[in-house]
């Protein structure tokens, strides 16, 4: 027969836990809902610089050294992840493309150096595969000011040829339920047009941008408009990486409670069958007992 004390801790036990869950599941979903209103503020403009960018870089006698697409022998990969865990796979699939994306380029005698984003990155990495940058802290105030920042110092260190790309991978946010690991070349620019660019801007509105006459000059609005690209990308991703992690912890916790509630009744009736089976083994003995004194 089952000790109804150890069962009736464990019921405990898992309430305890049932509240955390619950407690953390609000939390994320609290996050998530002001990482979302950022992340669907800051893609309308993101894709349309994105698509004024690839209308100007189809015009004739237009160049520009961050456009110039150089032989892959070294690259920069920036990999993000999240400075906690229980969030399901959201860590674990951004590392498995990222170890990946390493062994193709090993394979392809590409030198990676690596930046990471988020303690969960750092941790993983620092035993597997050199860290040029760790960029502690962002997460929790990932402001356009700072990320611009780290992204002008990756732009200075593309521009004094330290390396001849820059990648990065990424979880985009779909939905609180969904989200995608995404390989994506910042710079130079991308020739795969991302799928939020194609729905803002048709190949025939780019080929029509031959007509059009540009105020300063293209040359101008090229070097003025390619690091703000480049910037903006960057801050998009983080955006998309911090969403998307709210998202799967709301999404685990949320699954976590329920497997809790689930174990909580299990446990119950367990403890009730005991409970009646003890019930039921008293009143046998009381009733033996009664019948032996006659």
């Amino acid at each position: 027969m089952a000790d109804l004390k150890a069962i009736k801790k464990r019921i405990g036990s898992v309430q305890n836990t049932r509240q955390i869950t619950r407690a953390m599941k609000m939390v994320a979903a609290a996050k998530l809902r002001r990482a979302q209103e950022g992340i669907l503020s800051s893609r309308p403009y993101a894709y349309r610089i994105y698509s004024i960018l690839l209308g100007l870089f189809q015009q004739q006698g237009v160049s520009h050294p961050l456009l110039v697409a150089r032989p892959e022998k070294k690259i920069r990969l920036v990999v993000l992840a999240g400075d906690r865990g229980l969030c399901g796979s959201f860590n674990a699939t951004i590392f498995k493309e990222a170890q990946r994306f390493l062994k193709t380029k090993k394979e392809e005698n590409v030198e990676v150096t690596l930046d990471v984003i988020g303690k969960k990155a750092f941790e993983f990495f620092k035993k597997r595969h050199p860290i040029q940058t760790h960029h502690e802290g962002l997460l929790g105030k990932a402001t356009y000011p700072r990320v611009s920042a780290i992204a002008n110092e990756l732009l200075e260190a593309y521009k004094r040829e330290e390396f001849d790309a820059i990648y990065i991978i990424y979880n985009e946010f779909k939905s609180a339920i969904s989200q995608k690991v995404t390989v994506e070349r910042l710079i130079p620019i991308s020739e795969e047009v991302p799928e939020g660019v194609a729905g803002i801007w048709t190949q025939a509105e780019v080929a029509g941008m031959q007509d059009y006459i540009f105020e300063p000059e293209k040359q101008k609005l090229l070097d003025e408009i390619v690091p703000r690209h480049f910037r903006m990308q960057f801050f998009r991703c983080v955006l998309e990486s911090i969403a998307s992690e709210h998202g799967a912890r709301m999404s685990a916790m949320e699954n976590a409670t329920q497997n809790a509630s689930e174990m909580i009744g299990s446990l119950t009736l367990e403890y009730n069958k005991a409970r009646q089976e003890k019930i039921t083994k008293e009143l046998t003995e009381i009733v033996g007992g009664v019948e032996a004194m006659k």
